[in-house]
C-alpha cells in the first residue's frame, strides 16, 4: 500500500485523501460531499479514500488521530489538512487554491 500511496500522491493534480472508518458517522456524512466535489471538479482532483482500520501504518505516518481527516497533496507534498466534515464549496475552494 505504501509504495502505491506514494505513487498516487506524487501527482501534479491535487490529490485529496480522505482518512475514514466504516464505523464513523461523520465519515458517512462526508462521503456524498466528496462525490459532489469530484463531480464538480472532474479531472482537476483525485480523491482517495483510506480506511484507517485497514491502513494503520499510513494513518499513523500522517498523525491521523480522528476521522474523518482530509489531507491534500500536490507533487508528493502535503499542502493542506483538516479534520471533520467540511462543506462542498469549502473543499472546492481549497483544491482550487492548489491547482
Amino acid at each position: 500500500m505504501k509504495n502505491s500511496f506514494n505513487t498516487i500522491i506524487d501527482s501534479n493534480t491535487p490529490v485529496l485523501v480522505d482518512f475514514f472508518a466504516e464505523w464513523c458517522g461523520p465519515c458517512k456524512t462526508l462521503a456524498p460531499i466528496l462525490k459532489q466535489v469530484k463531480e464538480a471538479l472532474g479531472d482537476d482532483v483525485k480523491i482517495v479514500k483510506i480506511d484507517v482500520d485497514k491502513n494503520q501504518t499510513l494513518a499513523s505516518k500522517y498523525n491521523v488521530r480522528g476521522v474523518p481527516t482530509l489531507l491534500l497533496f500536490k507533487n508528493n507534498q502535503q499542502v493542506w489538512r483538516e479534520s471533520g466534515v467540511l462543506q462542498k464549496n469549502d473543499i472546492i475552494n481549497v483544491i482550487n487554491t492548489h491547482k
